[in-house]
C-alpha cells in the first residue's frame, strides 16, 4: 500500500513540476533563452559568411592585380568588385542588427532600414543597363525605404526629447 501512495505522490509532484514549467513566466523565460541561442548561432554564422566573402574578395583582387596579365589591371568588371565590397558591408550591417538584438532584445528598425537601403543601393550601383532589370522598381524601393527611414528617425528623435 505504501508503494502505491509513494507512486501517487511522485505523480502529483510530476504534475506540479509540469504545471510550473508551463506558467507564462517560465514559458517566456524559455522562449527568451531560445531567442538568445538562435541569435548567437546567427552571429557566429554571419562571422563565417563575412570572412568567406572577404576571403573571396581578397582572392579575386590578388589574382587580378598580381597574378594575371596584364599586372595591375582588372580582368573582371569593376562593378562586380564594387558589388563584392558592398556584400561584405551588408553582411557587417546584418551582424550589427544581430548584436544590437542581443544587447537590447529588441529589433532596431532604424538599423534594419539602413541595411535594406544598403542592399538596394548595391543593386543600383551594380545595375546593368543592358540587362532586363526594372530600374523603376529599384527607384520605388529607394524612395519607400528613404521615407521609412525619415519617419523612424524623426520618431526616435521625438521620443528622446
Amino acid at each position: 500500500m505504501s508503494l502505491l501512495m509513494n507512486v501517487s505522490q511522485q505523480v502529483k509532484n510530476l504534475f506540479r513540476v509540469l504545471a510550473n514549467a508551463f506558467t507564462d513566466e517560465s514559458f517566456l523565460k524559455a522562449i527568451r533563452r531560445i531567442e538568445n541561442i538562435v541569435s548567437k548561432v546567427m552571429a557566429i554564422t554571419l562571422v563565417v559568411v563575412i570572412f568567406g566573402a572577404l576571403f573571396d574578395l581578397l582572392r579575386i583582387l590578388t589574382i587580378d592585380l598580381f597574378l594575371s596579365d596584364p599586372r595591375g589591371a582588372f580582368s573582371i568588371p569593376l562593378l562586380k568588385i564594387f558589388g563584392m565590397f558592398l556584400n561584405v558591408l551588408i553582411a557587417l550591417e546584418l551582424m550589427e542588427n544581430v548584436t544590437a538584438y542581443l544587447r537590447h532584445h529588441t529589433i532596431q528598425l532604424e538599423l534594419v532600414i539602413i541595411t535594406a537601403l544598403t542592399a538596394v543601393a548595391r543593386k543600383v550601383i551594380i545595375f546593368d543597363t543592358k540587362a532586363d532589370g526594372d530600374l523603376t522598381g529599384l527607384a520605388i524601393a529607394v524612395l519607400s525605404l528613404s521615407i521609412s527611414y525619415w519617419i523612424v528617425r524623426s520618431q526616435n528623435k521625438n521620443s528622446k526629447n
